[in-house]
């Protein structure tokens, strides 16, 4: 597969090119459509200070042979010697994990200055603790592959993630990479400030631990937080604390997997009085095409708010009440917070 390049500047005073090598951004294909989307947010930010150029590259060559293993080449590789690389990539299938460690572990052996991963999904994150004696800690032994990244010339791999389950899964990664933990729900914000009954929204957490996780990003709006109870067999769930009648509420929650608690939680919140119900997730994951249930489904929602952290959720968006919202300007924020101003400055 090949990707066309692309350049864009976010320089907003007359720098010579030549004055500061543009960053290289490389990316697996299942991403190149948010690798465009980044470039473009880079171009269009302005403000006062220098920003280096961004350029997306095509001569990442990923293919494979007749077995099925990786057949991954990097043409021209000696031109990344000494250069700042960015490598934006997608872990939501076990079956292209190796093939993208491949080519995080082989890059920093060719000189590059320094390196930035951006994996917007951290799929283990919900396997993090150990409830009985037995089970493996799966969140640990990929955050112990991603340990292992080579020093790149300037130091450590730094890894962008949004929205991991739980923050002390930092703690996860040994010293050799800085992992850097950010969050979508600023594009949430946004979204519910527009609404035409904006002033009758509330926020709803299906769980204590999405409550304790996003909570204090949403404080502007009321809350509510349900709970599971267990009644028998079965697991039901409750409204904990907070008022859903009368409410736009709006579920939020980091992943979704099946969808069974949004759905259970979705009712609950219907029964106490709610007039309006929205979700946003940051990572529709939605195995076996579960998001079908929430098309015609027993309960309707106004919005179905899902970003591009995961590939099929462009396809996925494509279908009412789902609506995709890009990370682009958020990755773009943070590289020009920091990584991408001029040295000069």
């Amino acid at each position: 597969m090949e990707l066309n390049s692309v350049t864009s500047s976010a320089a907003v005073m007359d720098v010579p090119a030549r004055a500061y090598p543009p960053v290289l951004l490389f990316c697996h294909p299942s991403m190149e459509i948010l690798a465009k989307k980044i470039v473009a947010s880079v171009a269009e930010s302005k403000g006062t200070r220098n920003y280096r150029l961004v350029e997306l590259h095509s001569n990442l060559k990923w293919d494979s042979f007749a077995d099925g293993w990786p057949n991954i080449f990097i043409e021209n590789v000696k031109e990344i010697a000494g250069r700042d690389v960015i490598l934006l990539v997608s872990f939501d299938s076990p079956s292209v994990i190796f093939e993208q460690l491949a080519v995080i572990y082989s890059l920093p052996r060719y000189l590059i200055r320094s390196f930035r991963i951006i994996l917007p999904y951290f799929p283990t994150a919900t396997m993090e603790r150990v409830d009985r004696e037995g089970q493996i800690v799966t969140a640990k032994t990929l955050a112990t592959m991603l340990s292992v990244v080579p020093l790149a010339a300037r130091g450590p791999a730094q890894i962008f993630i949004f929205d991991i389950h739980t923050l002390q899964e930092r703690f996860y990664f040994t010293d050799q990479v800085i992992p850097r933990l950010l969050t979508a729900m600023p594009l949430l914000l946004t979204e519910l400030r527009s609404l035409s009954d904006s002033h009758y929204v509330s926020v709803a957490f299906p769980d204590d631990g999405a409550h304790k996780r996003f909570s204090s990003e949403l404080c502007s709006f009321p809350t509510i937080t349900c709970i599971k109870v267990r009644t028998g067999a079965k697991r039901v769930i409750s409204i904990k604390e907070g008022v859903a009648e009368g409410r736009h509420v709006v579920i939020v929650d980091d992943l979704v997997q099946t969808g069974g608690t949004l759905l259970e939680c979705a009712k609950a919140l219907k029964a106490a009085g709610a007039i309006n119900l929205s979700i946003f997730i940051t990572h529709g994951v939605f195995p076996a095409e579960s998001w079908r249930k929430f098309i015609n489904g027993e309960v309707t929602f106004e919005n179905i708010w899902i970003t591009d952290s995961i590939p099929h959720c462009l396809e996925i968006a494509k279908h009412k009440p789902f609506k995709l919202l890009t990370l682009s300007q958020m990755i773009a924020d943070s590289l020009l917070g920091y990584d991408l101003v001029s040295e000069s400055q």
